[in-house]
């Protein structure tokens, strides 16, 4: 009983070949190759463009925290700046319409641009410089003021605290704003409500929360205490603003050293968040991966996780006090096989106050889903930090989607937020995943804490380009191939088996949605080969054929001799024998020139294992019988066809595998649980159809043979699923071990691909969701290309 593809719908579908002149090879990967070739001339531009970007990071600089910093006074002349520079920068640096900050275009970007207006004007009017530069501030604060109480508005991280606080200051200067008065005092009022709040609360998180925004605060704080927050640099919360401003009340020396090195990296101008490189360039790697161009990038890439898991080791605070790069970096280390324990992700599972607006620095949308990203990454059996944040995580992210919560700045990360929530990271296929990501990249993207700032290392046309024309090109290949493939089924007269279900295309698409580069042609074809041949068999093994017939194939596979027409019984053995042979045979020989030995004998024992399981589960039914759990799984694992599909493609994805390596513990330990994930999942979503067909299924057994006696069958799927999770979080543990392990990672990834297509594929049906919501899947993958935006 092999996978099930339920719909034929895809097999009339016109086809729509767009000229090209890729030349695919269907004998040998050497016209691939030098496709390929031809491609990284094409892409070069790009690509050595986006190498660049792995050495420096580049930040916007911030209007915002550049006049807290300019607001410094020299120690020995405190009627004079200390950092004069940053002065003449915010001279400099005003838009036409009065305001300071970036270019806010983006209407609910008021509120940032009323702070850091309000922040520049105090800084030219403490030093007294500026008169005209001051008036036009001043007036664009008074005429945007009523955005300051625009719960639509875009609120930068601190705004309602900050912001009154700057108020306040100006009062204090004696300068004259002549703002609403009931507007004012509603500003004031959420302050004093919110300090109260945060001030009285006891947990750890208000307290730094009011010093990340104690420049707001002025008097009313204790700068001792925000003082505690102080980190290695120097610095307050890697801010500029904070440190600056905790410099002018505390005078620490620390403090004036963090800022005189944000300025030498920067010029006369300051980031509103340094250090930032390790976030940045992790989120380079994490974009790359999303927009399935990473393989261009390996060496680099390489570079980013080694140093980031010095960094975690020796418990940097550029990784440990930001949650969004703590999570983030224990995300894309552990996925890369990086041993990082789950622990480290603890001090972040606060549910009450991470939710929290009042100490949203610590949890604004970006934290919350690098969170919820991180915890799915589940591999040991009971990992309670993760699915403790994995469990609220989805509920409060679900809620804010629902809440349309996530608009304005947050419009972009909303959609990824969604097909994240839709496709969990063992169902999500690689190119469907790549797809909807390049259709939704903006390269204008924001991030907001104080204020909004961009980073061309995040939002870079460079990476939409090179992913674009690197997923057209993909395409074109996959589409000759299908056209081959389409030829091959028709040669070999699979055609005319009427028994047996047509299923090229979805057989196909779960290859071409995982192995989706160039180089990897031949591996896709064997596995669309290998996949449709399993479709076959597994039909002619429950009603196709007799037993008979049954038997005279198997013996025919036995003896391996292609001169066995006469010893045929039937014209639909012959078809399918003759076809087996040949297409193991030709896939022996191609794998020779990978291997360097043969395998062809390997290729043929996966299926004689294969039949051999069909042909139990065909007795069972013939006698009735009714087999223990058991004896169903260690025939089942098998049965479900999938060795066939995936053990000969690993001889095709790049690394020698040794006899030693393919009948090793290891090797069978991840064919058995991909299998056995494989196995189940098919028998919960199809109990009912096999029921009525009188085959023997899981969910049967379990009711029947349950430890607990007799079950319902909600309470057999309710068992079954937790041995599918087990099973595919042992999985994904013994795909990212190091130590110890022999199967090279690329060929354990392909084991972890199927289980992620046998995820998606049953994740609410028998087989794919939808006729309409498959056909989507297929056109994403194979057919639509992605046009300029």
């Amino acid at each position: 009983m092999s996978l099930s593809y339920p719909y034929d719908v895809l097999l009339n579908k016109p086809r729509r070949w767009r000229s090209t002149s890729v030349s695919v090879s269907l004998d040998s990967g050497l016209k691939i190759a030098q496709r390929s070739k031809d491609a990284t001339v094409c892409f070069r531009g790009p690509k050595e463009r986006i190498k660049e970007l792995f050495t420096k990071v580049e930040l916007s600089v911030s209007s915002y925290d550049t006049a807290w910093v300019a607001m410094v006074p020299s120690p020995s002349s405190p009627q004079y700046p200390y950092f004069p520079k940053c002065v003449t920068w915010l001279l400099g640096n005003q838009h036409p319409d009065g305001s300071w900050g970036l270019p806010h275009s983006e209407s609910i970007l008021i509120k940032d641009a009323l702070s850091s207006t309000l922040a520049c004007v105090l800084a030219l009017k403490r030093w007294n410089v500026g008169e005209e530069h001051v008036k036009k501030g001043i007036h664009f604060i008074v005429s945007n003021f009523a955005s300051a109480t625009n719960e639509k508005q875009q609120s930068p991280i601190g705004f309602d605290i900050i912001f009154p606080g700057m108020i306040d200051y100006a009062k204090d200067m004696g300068l004259n704003i002549p703002l609403s008065p009931p507007i004012l005092d509603s500003l004031l009022h959420k302050r004093d409500l919110e300090f109260k709040r945060a001030s009285t609360s006891s947990s750890e998180r208000s307290k730094a929360y009011l010093a990340y925004v104690a420049e707001g605060l002025g008097k009313l704080q204790d700068w001792h205490d925000v003082m505690k927050y102080q980190r290695e640099n120097g610095s307050l919360f890697n801010s500029p603003s904070t440190t600056a401003a905790a410099f002018i009340h505390f005078q620490d020396a620390n403090c004036l050293n963090y800022l005189h090195s944000v300025l030498e990296r920067f010029g006369d101008a300051v980031p509103t968040t340094y250090p930032s490189d390790t976030y940045a360039r992790l989120c380079m790697v994490d974009i790359l991966v999303g927009l399935g161009i990473d393989r261009h990038f390996r060496d680099e890439i390489k570079v980013v996780l080694d140093e980031t898991y010095r960094y975690w080791l020796q418990g940097v605070d550029e990784i440990f006090l930001d949650p969004v790069t703590c999570a983030m970096a224990f995300r894309i280390l552990r996925i890369n096989g990086y041993n990082v324990p789950s622990d480290a992700l603890a001090q972040f599972d606060e549910e009450k106050h991470l939710c929290d607006p009042l100490e949203g620095f610590m949890g604004d949308i970006n934290a919350l889903f690098e969170l919820y990203k991180a915890s799915e990454i589940m591999i040991l059996p009971n990992e309670p930090v993760l699915e403790k944040l994995n469990n609220w995580l989805s509920r409060y992210l679900k809620q804010e989607l629902s809440n349309d919560s996530l608009d304005g700045v947050h419009k972009y990360i909303s959609k990824e937020v969604e097909y994240t929530l839709k496709f969990p990271h063992y169902t999500s296929l690689e190119r469907l995943q790549s797809r909807s990501n390049i259709e939704n990249y903006n390269v204008n993207s924001l991030r907001v804490l104080k204020t909004a700032y961009r980073c061309l290392n995040i939002n870079n046309q460079n990476f939409l380009e090179l992913a674009m024309e690197d997923f057209n090109f993909c395409q074109e290949i996959h589409c000759k191939e299908l056209q081959h493939l389409e030829l091959w089924v028709k040669e070999n007269k699979l055609d005319k088996l009427k028994f047996a279900r047509q299923k090229l295309v979805y057989c196909y698409f779960s290859g071409a949605a995982t192995l989706f580069s160039p180089e990897l042609s031949d591996a896709r074809m064997s596995w669309a080969k290998n996949g449709v041949l399993t479709t076959v068999v597994d039909d002619f093994f429950d009603y196709g054929g007799s037993k008979e017939e049954l038997v005279n194939l198997i013996e025919l596979v036995e003896k391996w001799d292609g001169n066995q027409a006469a010893h045929c019984c039937s014209e639909e053995v012959q078809i399918i024998y003759s076809v087996l042979y040949n297409t193991v045979n030709e896939l022996g020989n191609k794998a020779f020139a990978w291997q360097r030995r043969s395998v062809t004998s390997n290729i043929i024992d996966i299926w004689l294992s294969l039949l051999n399981s069909m042909m139990e589960e065909a007795e069972w039914a013939r006698n009735n019988s009714a087999p223990t759990m058991d004896e169903y799984m260690t025939n089942g694992y098998v049965s479900i066809a999938l060795g066939p599909i995936v053990l000969p493609a690993l001889y095709f994805v790049g690394p020698e595998l040794s006899e030693e390596v393919v009948n090793g513990t290891e090797y069978h330990n991840l064919y058995k649980l991909m299998s056995t994930c494989g196995r189940l999942l098919n028998d919960v979503q199809g109990f009912k159809r096999e029921s009525e067909q009188g085959k023997l299924n899981g969910v049967f057994l379990q009711m029947m043979h349950s430890c607990s006696g007799t079950i319902t069958k909600e309470e057999a799927i309710r068992e079954i699923r937790a041995v599918i999770e087990s099973n595919r979080r042992q999985l994904l543990e013994l795909v990212l071990k190091t130590e110890g392990s022999v199967v090279p990672r690329v060929c354990k990834d392909v084991f972890w691909k199927m289980s992620k297509i046998l995820h998606l594929f049953y994740m609410r049906n028998d087989g794919f969701t939808s006729p309409k919501e498959m056909i989507n899947y297929v056109n994403a993958v194979i057919y639509e290309p992605i046009n300029p935006i």
